[in-house]
């Protein structure tokens, strides 16, 4: 008989007795309902903050260079280094915040991750010098690091499984609508007519924080994961929350719901030790680490690498004026959110194997493309604009389904961490590299190091989209018990035939 291995006296976890529960398969089972709306609206929305963030900064990056902005900076140091900063700090805060949040559950950290993004946004808006701006971009992006790690675990445990890719994809890609209101809001705020040079750009990051608050009064509301508290010790503040989930549910929908497709027992822990998740996420499934650091390295750094970069190829290359780059990032951040808005019910029918792949060898081959028309000197700013928006609506699809990969295919216990590891790995090669390289590629001011950045993101998409053909996971409609079996699971055993 096979003896299971001794684990290390640091990683026995300390159980709190053995629970049977129906809880997944109560929420699993839950049809769309209004509180599905508040998990939405509370939790979703931090991404807008994200992209309204990176996107400001990015059309400020002209306007913060030029004489009597208040800042000694220059175009290069904010697409660059501060870039390279934020990301760097995204990466460092989801990898400290995700393991507080497979520790200490998701609603503690969701409200403590938004809380140190509003501070810090906050204090950029009143920058002095290039020290202070560089901390605090590193700050930001510390907060919205850890908001990917507690967001996206949370979205994905209380969601059913009927809907959770569909949601987690358009909650992933509405980033994009705080592109489209960051690089509008840029026009109005670049305007020297109704602005000094030196307070629009101040007052965008203020209503950053304006957002914010707004987005903090509503997740007050959203409560814990059911699927945390049972294991972590809390069974009976699970099964009081799914209840009155389900009576609200009920009331709503004016029927009573379907009996519970099946229950789970599982040993609980009121914590788990760092050794154990490294080696269920490296040892135990070893094709899906491959997977998700694939994808996002992939995704990683066609986005932070280039897109970030798109206002300074029109202005460089094209002519535009600095205040009227807002209006082309608008059309290619409305690309991007469609992708996931159309494309995203498919990941639920179609099958993730099959939207996964298709969506990032498709948006390689056309930004291959995109470059090869770029080397040729035919583009425009608005066609070059109108092939972006082509690319990255498949390419937003895409990115969007590489969070929900890494969230849904390892243990309840390593969920948050597992999201911080894959986004801090690929977004460091990616995001951090990246927006350092291509600052040089543009500021070079030649078309061939333009296109070798094009074609090194492209490649990387087409390249993580072949994993995918062979290592994505049949995860569509299944529950993330079914997907991943928690490490806290007492197998019953069956009894014998006769």
């Amino acid at each position: 008989m096979a003896v299971a291995a001794t684990p290390e006296p640091s990683e026995i976890p300390e159980e709190t007795g053995t629970v049977t529960t129906a809880v997944p398969a109560r929420l699993d089972r839950l049809p769309w309902s209004r509180w599905h709306w508040m998990i939405v609206i509370g939790l979703g929305t931090v991404w807008i903050l994200d992209g309204l963030e990176v996107t400001t900064v990015g059309n400020i990056a002209g306007r913060l260079a030029e004489e009597g902005s208040g800042l000694p900076i220059t175009s290069a140091q904010v697409t660059g280094m501060a870039a390279a900063l934020y990301v760097a700090g995204a990466c460092a805060g989801a990898l400290f915040f995700g393991w507080l949040t497979d520790r200490f559950g998701r609603k503690k950290l969701f409200i403590t991750t938004l809380a140190v993004y509003l501070g810090a946004t906050a204090l950029t808006a009143v920058s002095f010098d290039v020290w202070w701006f560089f901390l605090f971009r590193f700050l930001t992006g510390f907060g919205i690091g850890g908001e990917y790690a507690a967001i996206n675990s949370a979205i994905d445990e209380l969601i059913p499984s009927e809907y959770r890719g569909r949601v987690d994809l358009i909650i992933n890609g509405s980033y994009w609508l705080g592109a489209i209101g960051g690089a509008l809001l840029s026009i109005v705020m670049l305007d020297t007519d109704i602005f000094a040079a030196n307070i629009g750009w101040r007052l965008t990051f203020a209503l950053g924080v304006v957002l914010g608050l707004v987005i903090l009064l509503v997740r007050r509301n959203v409560p814990e994961s059911p699927r945390w508290q049972f294991i972590h010790g809390q069974g009976d503040k699970a099964e009081a929350l799914v209840s009155d989930v389900e009576r609200q549910v009920e009331a709503e929908k004016g029927r009573k719901l379907p009996p519970p497709a099946g229950e789970i027992t599982i040993h609980q822990r009121k914590s788990i030790g760092f050794g154990l998740i490294a080696r269920t996420v490296f040892t135990k499934y070893p094709k899906r680490t491959v997977l998700g650091l694939a994808l996002f390295i992939g995704q990683a750094f066609l986005y932070n690498a280039i897109t970030f970069g798109f206002g300074a190829i029109l202005t460089k290359f094209f002519d535009v004026q600095v205040g009227h780059t807002g209006y082309y990032f608008a059309v290619i951040a409305a690309g991007n959110f469609l992708g996931p808005l159309l494309l995203g019910r498919l990941f639920d029918t179609v099958g993730r194997r099959i939207m996964i792949s298709s969506t990032y060898i498709l948006s390689g081959l056309l930004l291959f493309v995109t470059a090869w028309l770029f080397s040729q000197e035919v583009l425009t700013a608005t066609t070059l604009t109108a092939c972006w928006c082509v690319v990255l609506f498949f390419a937003s699809a895409g990115a969007s389904s590489a969070y929900l990969t890494v969230s849904e295919i390892f243990p309840m216990e390593t969920r948050a961490m597992a999201i911080a590891f894959f986004y801090a790995v690929g977004t460091a090669a990616g995001g951090i590299a990246g927006p350092l390289i291509f600052a040089d590629l543009t500021e070079s001011g030649v078309i061939a190091d333009t296109v070798l950045a094009f074609q090194i993101g492209a490649g990387l998409m087409c390249a993580a989209g072949l994993v995918a053909v062979f290592l994505a996971v049949k995860a569509e409609r299944r529950s993330l018990e079914d997907i991943a079996k928690p490490l806290s699971t007492v197998d019953t055993p069956t009894a014998p035939a006769g």
